[in-house]
């Protein structure tokens, strides 16, 4: 699978923002297996770029295609397929369950289309040291352990692509880190690729190509 966006541009955005950039406006191919930074700082337009990716949001001129498939002319029947086996993201503003505790919103996850057994949600939060929040509401965590769930969230389905905005903004270096080497492991399991966009470069995402939004 690849993503390839062509002569990509927000709707709100003026014409010389494309200018300066190296996404927008551009003819890009993203193939699976790769590992892509964008180094994208506030304003640029990252969020809105993980969202035309993702398919939620279409207020833009250009393309945006799954392999030779414009995403403008897919069917909701269409994205859910597409959402369930190919694409999974970490949003910016993570939209967990927050009524619901940290294991119904990971198991409703892993329910819709299982990459891993039930037992791999204990395992992955403790790794990330959120084992102990399990049966905690996602209300009461702090904002870097609800970050924690949602990177673990989006790692219970099968994907080709990982799309990242912005998942460790509250989170120290070193739980920075061991997120990062746990989707690392979860994209080799499926020869996926990472699409991570953040407002700096990051020394211990591998990244294969580095990009200035």
């Amino acid at each position: 699978m690849y993503l390839h966006i062509q002569q990509l541009l927000p709707r709100y955005f003026e014409e010389s923002r494309k200018e300066d950039s190296e996404i927008w406006d551009k003819d890009i191919r993203f193939e699976q297996g790769e590992y892509i930074k964008i180094v994208a700082p506030s304003g640029s337009g990252k969020t809105s770029l993980m969202h035309f990716l993702y398919g939620i949001r279409d207020e833009y001129t250009g393309t945006v295609s799954y392999d030779d498939h414009a995403i403008r002319k897919f069917s909701a029947e269409d994205f859910a397929h597409q959402r369930r086996k190919h694409v999974s993201i970490v949003f910016q503003d993570l939209r967990l369950f927050p009524e619901q505790d940290v294991w119904t919103n990971l198991e409703i996850k892993r329910r819709l289309h299982a990459f891993h057994p039930e037992e791999k949600i204990a395992d992955m939060t403790e790794q990330l040291g959120i084992g102990n929040k399990l049966h905690s509401k996602c209300r009461t965590l702090s904002y870097g352990e609800q970050q924690r769930v949602a990177i673990i969230r989006a790692l219970m389905q099968p994907f080709n692509f990982l799309l990242l905005d912005e998942p460790f903004s509250h989170l120290d270096e070193n739980n920075s880190k061991k997120a990062m080497e746990l989707m690392l492991d979860e994209a080799r399991l499926r020869n996926a690729s990472i699409i991570f966009a953040d407002l700096e470069r990051i020394d211990y995402f591998p990244f294969t190509r580095i990009f200035h939004l």
